[in-house]
């Protein structure tokens, strides 16, 4: 009886086998189920707000002098700006920097033999931030005319930003995982497959440059400001199950 017993186990055991088998050999070149797919969401956009930093110095052996002077020069720089459309709430100036300038003296056979006082400098930096973008950007080319006044002013380029990022990073979104579905529904239709649930989504990163540039973009993210009209991209990674 167990003989018999033993001989059917094994046989029902090697028909389990051969239909695993022969099931295995006939799905072998059929897809694992699921289809991932990278969207791209893009839109070019102006900034809104411009930040333009400069600063002015004055030097002096009389501390109090350079002070004075330095003072002087922000009165005149502060009403220059109003005059050009600049508001109050807009200027900020920053602390005095100061510090002593020393020149290293060497002797005749190049020993250092010590420090000569040449004065003072002190230096002031001072910030606009402003939504009005072309008067600050026309402003910040034509700040050369205080030379006329006897101010030696340095200007810094100016910075663009764009205040709606939160709300254009959600626009992306929606774009970058609109296309992804898009994509998917074409590969699946074109293998003969249905498109199933969606099992995971991963955004990119948010990526801004300028127009038509070259730029690289980074792995933590590019963040252009340097030019006031920029592109904002970001990706979305879709896997769908697909029958």
């Amino acid at each position: 009886m167990n003989k018999n017993l033993s001989s059917i186990i094994f046989g029902i055991s090697i028909i389990i086998a051969a239909y695993l088998l022969g099931n295995a050999f006939m799905n072998r070149n059929k897809a694992d189920g699921t289809v991932s797919v990278t969207g791209l969401g893009k839109a070019d956009f102006t900034s809104d707000l411009i930040v333009w930093e400069g600063s002015f110095s004055r030097e002096s052996f009389d501390l109090q002098k350079a002070y004075h002077d330095l003072e002087q020069d922000k009165k005149i720089i502060s009403e220059y700006l109003i005059k050009k459309g600049i508001t109050q709430e807009e200027l900020v100036f920053n602390a005095v920097n100061s510090r002593k300038n020393n020149r290293t003296k060497y002797s005749s056979q190049g020993q250092y033999i010590g420090e000569e006082f040449l004065g003072y400098i002190l230096t002031q930096s001072l910030q606009i931030e402003s939504n009005d973008v072309e008067k600050v950007e026309q402003i910040s080319r034509e700040i050369t005319e205080l030379l006329n006044k006897g101010i030696e002013f340095y200007s810094q380029p100016p910075r663009y930003y764009y205040t709606k990022l939160a709300d254009l990073k959600i626009e992306m979104i929606s774009k970058a995982t609109e296309d992804a579905h898009i994509r998917a529904k074409k590969i699946s239709e074109n293998s003969g497959s249905k498109l199933g649930d969606l099992i995971s989504a991963k955004m990119g990163i948010f990526q801004i440059t300028a127009q038509n540039s070259n730029e690289d973009y980074s792995w933590g993210g590019t963040y252009n400001t340097a030019s006031k009209e920029k592109t904002a991209s970001i990706t979305m990674k879709l896997n769908y199950e697909v029958d």
